[in-house]
């Protein structure tokens, strides 16, 4: 099936090479961060993490939002979602790998990564979100290949891969909840030791994950001309609206629980993401863009009228992303290291090399994403 890949025209390979030139820059700076060290990085002693983990978190939910087309398709028979479940699953393949990259260039030695296998220690969540990750990566490379490999011969898949289709179904679920605990397991990190974290980073991963399965779809629409049908869309855009609502929800919570406590530590982080601290309000802007840009995609989404059209449906699809994006891919890491729990007030903005290999990663999951659907709507397609 990988020969399939290889047959393109030429706005395919001017894409392939873009990709391309994109990876070789990400590479070319991050040999420089191996030979000089994270003082390439704008992080320090108070931001330790920066943007490759905030850009891990926002692609944990990505992966873990295929299960919404998985579940319905094999657990309830949902034939609807017959020809984009395929593309979930290489969806989450894609974002699994991204969110391993970032990982392990966000750390100074890289080679240390062989101490989470070598030296497992069960009592600390690094250990199980690699395990998660990695266990996720793998179920779904297996049913994926396993089932589009069978539809390319014409033959039922084997009987072993539904068991394994259905593990990745919670297993989904583990690595977002794992990665959540990650962060509220930090006593001293006040915006994450809340309880609604877990639940607001799968509603985060249940809206913007279908939000970027949907806008992929009409990517391979307009490209190929393959169509997964206006009913798997419009379904897809039912859930969307709904995990926005309980994301939006659950961060109306966070306001009340901290504000009406009146509890200093619990505050100041939302105020210096909203309203500024001391003065400083770095990130005031992003997180009002990623409020208003969520809201009024939302709107558009309630509305069965915008929401059945592909015109606003794009348009609140891209919408849900940035603001889920801002909120998970630069709020909510910087927001937990600011102010530090010295009360000080540290700025972070990553450097040139940051964002080039934080682009190189993003070039590296596409460019996997775009191989993978290659082959998979040349089997869909085949006679």
């Amino acid at each position: 099936m990988i020969e399939k890949a290889l047959n393109g025209d030429r706005n395919y390979w001017s894409w392939i090479v873009l990709l391309l030139v994109i990876i070789s820059a990400g590479v070319y700076f991050y040999i420089n961060q191996l030979t000089t060290g994270l003082t390439l990085t704008g992080m320090g002693r108070d931001v330790s993490w920066g943007v490759y983990i905030a850009q891990f978190t926002f692609f944990v939910g990505v992966a873990a939002s295929a299960v919404m087309v998985v579940l319905p398709y094999y657990l309830h028979d949902y034939k609807a979602f017959g020809k984009i479940v395929i593309i979930g699953e290489f969806l989450a393949v894609a974002a699994t790998i991204m969110c391993l990259l970032f990982i392990l260039v966000d750390l100074g030695r890289p080679d240390r990564i062989l101490n989470v296998m070598l030296y497992p220690t069960p009592n600390s969540m690094l250990f199980w979100d690699a395990t998660v990750l990695s266990g996720y990566l793998l179920l779904n490379i297996i049913s994926g290949w396993t089932v589009l490999g069978a539809e390319r011969k014409g033959v039922p898949p084997p009987k072993w891969v539904k068991p394994v289709i259905y593990l990745s179904i919670p297993w989904a679920v583990s690595i977002h909840t794992v990665t959540a605990f990650l962060y509220a397991g930090l006593p001293g990190r006040h915006l994450w030791l809340t309880a609604v974290l877990a639940p607001r980073f799968l509603a985060s991963a249940f809206a913007a994950g279908p939000a970027i399965l949907i806008l992929v779809s009409f990517v391979l629409k307009k490209t190929t001309g393959f169509d997964v049908g206006k009913q798997a869309i419009n379904k897809l855009a039912v859930i969307v609206t709904y995990a926005a609502i309980v994301n939006f929800f659950l961060l109306g919570m966070e306001f009340f629980t901290a504000f009406y406590s009146n509890i200093p530590g619990h505050m100041h982080g939302l105020q210096y993401l909203f309203f500024g601290l001391h003065g400083k309000g770095q990130l005031v802007p992003w997180m009002w863009v990623s409020m208003i840009v969520g809201l009024g995609s939302l709107v558009v989404l309630l509305i069965p009228k915008l929401r059945t059209s592909s015109k606003w449906l794009i348009v609140a699809c891209i919408g849900i992303t940035v603001s889920i994006w801002i909120d998970k891919g630069v709020g909510l890491i910087i927001g937990g290291f600011v102010p530090s729990p010295l009360e000080e007030i540290v700025g972070y903005m990553p450097t040139l090399g940051e964002v080039s290999i934080t682009l190189g990663i993003w070039a590296i999951g596409i460019l996997l994403l775009t191989v993978l659907l290659k082959i998979a709507v040349a089997v869909k397609t085949q006679d």
